[in-house]
C-alpha cells in the first residue's frame, strides 16, 4: 500500500488494483484507445473551426496562433522580455505576465524548425495535449479501470472551451505537467511529482494548486506515519521528515518554478511584489470572487437577467460538481488540486471570458462523468460523448470566430 493509502488520501484499494503493463510497447497498446479517439474528437473540432465560415479570412492557423495572449508568447519566444503596449483605457500590459515556459520550447521548436514561433506554438500544445490525455487515462484507470480512463480524456477534450487545447496557449502544456505530477504522487514517486510541479510553476500562475497538491498529499502522508508508529511530538514528525528524504525533495521542489519566476520578475522591477502590479496592469488579480459576483449582479439587476440566472446555475452546478468529487472520495491530491482551480477561477479579478478557460485544466472536476459513464451502457456512454463533442465543435467554432479568449 502506498503513503498516501496510509494517509486515507486515496480511496480503498487505489494503487493497488488494475493491471499495469510494464513494457513501453505493452503501455501505448494500453493507452492507444484513449489516444486515439482524444486525437478524433480535437481533429473533428478543429474541422469544424475550418468549416464554420468559409468566408473568415482570418484562417485557422492565425485564428489558433495569431491572436491574444499567443501573440505576446510569440513575441518573447522570439525577442525576450521587454515589450509593454498601453491600452485605450490605461492599462499598462507587460509581457512580464506570460510565464516562460511556452516561449522557452516555442524558440527551442522555431529554432530546429522551419516554423514560425506561432506555429512552434500549435506543435507544443498538440504534443502537450496527447501527454495531458495520456495522463488522465493513467489516472482514470488507475482509480476506476480502463473505461474510466478512456472516458476521461475523451470528457476532458470534449469540454465546450476544449479548441483552446489545440490553441498556442498553454492550457494543454500547464495540464499535462499538473496532471503527470498528480500521478506522480499517487505513484509515491516524490521527486517526480515535485520536478512537474516546478514545470508546471514557470507555465503558468496556477502552478501554485500543483505545489499545493504536493505539499497537502506529504503533510497527509507524515501524520498517517507518525500516528501509525507511535512518534509523537515535534522530534516524531522530524525523525519522519527526515526518514522521507525523496518527499522532502518533493515538497521543497514543487515550487520552485512559479516562485522563481515571480522572485525574478520583482527583481526586473525592483519591487518583490512586482508581479502583482504587473497584474494590476492588466486588471487581474485575486479579488476573492468579487469582481465576478458584481458581473453577475449587474446581469440580474440590468438588462440581462436571464444571464445572470444562468450564470448563477453554472456556478451552483460547479459547486456540486466539487461536492461529488468530495463524496465520491477522490484522492487527496485530486481534490486539493481541483479545489484551488476552481478558487482560483472563481475568485480572479479580470475579464469573465476567462474563467471557461481557467477551468480547463481542472480534470478532476469531469471524473464523476467519466465513472458514471464507464458504468452505464456502452451505447449510452457513446452518445452522450457524441452530443459532448458536437457541442464543443461548435461551440468552440463561435467563440473562436467571435469573441474568443481574451
Amino acid at each position: 500500500m502506498t503513503d498516501l493509502a496510509r494517509a486515507g488520501a486515496l480511496p480503498e484499494g487505489a494503487g493497488r488494483g488494475g493491471r499495469h503493463p510494464r513494457s513501453p510497447g505493452a503501455r501505448l497498446r494500453a493507452v492507444a484507445p484513449a489516444l486515439l479517439a482524444f486525437a478524433a474528437v480535437r481533429l473533428v473540432c478543429a474541422a469544424v473551426l475550418a468549416l464554420w465560415d468559409p468566408a473568415e479570412d482570418k484562417g485557422v492557423v492565425r485564428l489558433l496562433s495569431g491572436r491574444w495572449d499567443s501573440v505576446w508568447y510569440a513575441s518573447i519566444a522570439e525577442h525576450g522580455y521587454g515589450r509593454t503596449v498601453v491600452a485605450e483605457d490605461g492599462g499598462v500590459h507587460s509581457d512580464l505576465a506570460f510565464f516562460p515556459l511556452l516561449p522557452w520550447l516555442e524558440r527551442l521548436v522555431s529554432a530546429v524548425s522551419p516554423l514560425s514561433a506561432g506555429e512552434a506554438g500549435l506543435l507544443v500544445s498538440a504534443v502537450a495535449s496527447l501527454a495531458a490525455a495520456w495522463a488522465l487515462y493513467a489516472i482514470g484507470e488507475r482509480l476506476h479501470g480502463p473505461r474510466a480512463g478512456v472516458l476521461l480524456a475523451v470528457l476532458w477534450a470534449a469540454v465546450p472551451v476544449g479548441i483552446v487545447q489545440s490553441m498556442a496557449y498553454t492550457e494543454a502544456l500547464f495540464t499535462a505537467l499538473a496532471a503527470w505530477s498528480l500521478y506522480a504522487l499517487l505513484t509515491d514517486r516524490w521527486l517526480t511529482a515535485g520536478a512537474l510541479s516546478a514545470a508546471a510553476g514557470l507555465c503558468r500562475p496556477a502552478g501554485l494548486a500543483v505545489a499545493a497538491a504536493v505539499a497537502a498529499s506529504a503533510l497527509a502522508a507524515l501524520l498517517a506515519a507518525r500516528d501509525g508508529g507511535g512518534a509523537g511530538g515535534a522530534r516524531g514528525v522530524a525523525r519522519l521528515w527526515r526518514a522521507h528524504r525523496r518527499m522532502v525533495g518533493g515538497v521543497l521542489l514543487a515550487p520552485l518554478g512559479w516562485a522563481g519566476y515571480v522572485l525574478w520578475v520583482g527583481a526586473r522591477t525592483g519591487e518583490p511584489l512586482g508581479y502583482l502590479r504587473v497584474q494590476e496592469g492588466w486588471g487581474n488579480g485575486f479579488d476573492g470572487g468579487w469582481g465576478f459576483a458584481v458581473f453577475i449582479g449587474e446581469r440580474l439587476t440590468g438588462g440581462s437577467p436571464v444571464a445572470g440566472l444562468a450564470l448563477c446555475a453554472g456556478v451552483a452546478a460547479l459547486l456540486w460538481v466539487c461536492v461529488l468529487c468530495v463524496r465520491m472520495r477522490l484522492p487527496l491530491p485530486l481534490l486539493v488540486y481541483g479545489g484551488l482551480m476552481v478558487v482560483l477561477a472563481l475568485c480572479a479579478a479580470g475579464y469573465f471570458g476567462s474563467k471557461p478557460r481557467l477551468l480547463l485544466p481542472a480534470f478532476p472536476l469531469l471524473l464523476p462523468a467519466a465513472v458514471a459513464l464507464a458504468r452505464a451502457r456502452a451505447g449510452v456512454a457513446a452518445g452522450v460523448a457524441g452530443v459532448a463533442v458536437a457541442g464543443a465543435a461548435v461551440y468552440g467554432a463561435v467563440w473562436l470566430t467571435g469573441s474568443g479568449p481574451p
